[in-house]
């Protein structure tokens, strides 16, 4: 090894770029060893992918294991020259890669929707779409900066998709049949945000401050509230850190999940096309202005231009 570098680490300082393109950043409490980020699909691993960590961690690390905040698995203490035979280690026993860094699409981040009993949409297997089709799919395409997706089964919020590049929320439309309410009020009770009151011995729904949790749904004991529709709500711009923006939801509520998947690549496409250097997807829009990055997203532009756009620079 070299003497250390300015940055403290004797490991040359191309290298440590290098490697942490593949995922491994230097851990500063030593001159050459480095956290591995092993990629999950949002935060799902199995049983064997976990005894392969494991057994990486012994093998090529210190023997600690951390999980990230956004859910991937973090192998502590690997050295220098350890990384590569780890990283073939993981491969051969479990198929798992390393990443997670760099100006490309992160590893997505999910709630439990799909067993969650709040949850509206089966947020493993939409995931799992968007990890596909975007974190591998979108793996070589370079943007001008980190962009983040996370996707949340109910408005809870739980893994704060409004703080995301492109957060995805589930919605459940709730309609009130007046022929079937008895006025018993329990969904008045049960309303977590106290949006429905009586109106004579009917409920009424205050739509446009119904979060569209669908709770009341399941509650109302003679089936007088009905699901009008299950659907996805978008955020764009949201992200935290130094500096924070929270998400701002499109006008439109997308019904399908291959719209939702459609809107995702469309945003994709924008922040390539019209993002500039180190400037993040929030500051994109501002500085177009939402209501023409919405526009934007709402047509198909962008999609007809794909292959023009990821063939810039």
């Amino acid at each position: 090894m070299s003497q250390a570098n300015n940055s403290g680490t004797s490991v040359p300082q191309s290298e440590v770029t290098r490697v942490k393109g593949l995922g491994f950043l230097w851990d500063k409490r030593t001159p050459d060893k480095f956290n591995g980020r092993v990629i999950t699909r949002n935060g799902k691993i199995t049983a064997q992918e976990c005894a392969a960590i494991a057994q990486a961690a012994e093998r090529f690390g210190s023997g600690e294991v951390t999980l990230t905040t956004r859910m991937t698995v973090e192998i502590q203490g690997v050295p220098f020259e350890n990384i590569e035979p780890m990283r073939e280690f993981l491969r051969q026993e479990a198929g798992l890669e390393t990443g997670g860094t760099g100006a490309k699409v992160r590893p997505v981040v999910s709630c439990k929707g799909t067993t969650c009993q709040y949850g509206l949409i089966d947020t493993y297997a939409l995931s799992q779409k968007i990890h596909d089709r975007f974190y591998v799919g979108y793996h070589d395409v370079k943007l001008p900066h980190k962009f983040k997706i996370a996707v949340g089964g109910c408005p809870n919020n739980c893994v704060k998709p409004d703080l995301n590049d492109v957060g995805i929320v589930g919605q459940r439309f709730p309609l009130i049949r007046e022929d079937l309410c008895k006025g018993c009020q329990i969904c008045v009770k049960e309303c977590p945000i106290h949006v429905i009151s009586m109106q004579g011995d009917k409920a009424v729904i205050d739509n446009t401050q119904c979060n569209h949790c669908g709770r009341c749904i399941k509650k109302c004991p003679f089936q007088a509230i009905e699901d009008q529709c299950t659907g996805y709500q978008i955020y764009l711009g949201g992200r935290w850190g130094k500096r924070t923006a929270m998400g701002r939801p499109l006008d439109t509520i997308v019904t399908s999940e291959e719209d939702a998947l459609s809107l995702i690549e469309k945003c994709l496409l924008l922040f390539k096309a019209y993002g500039q250097p180190k400037e993040r997807f929030a500051d994109t829009i501002t500085r177009l202005g939402f209501e023409k990055v919405q526009a934007m997203l709402m047509s198909n532009e962008l999609l007809q231009r794909k292959e023009e756009v990821l063939a810039e620079d």
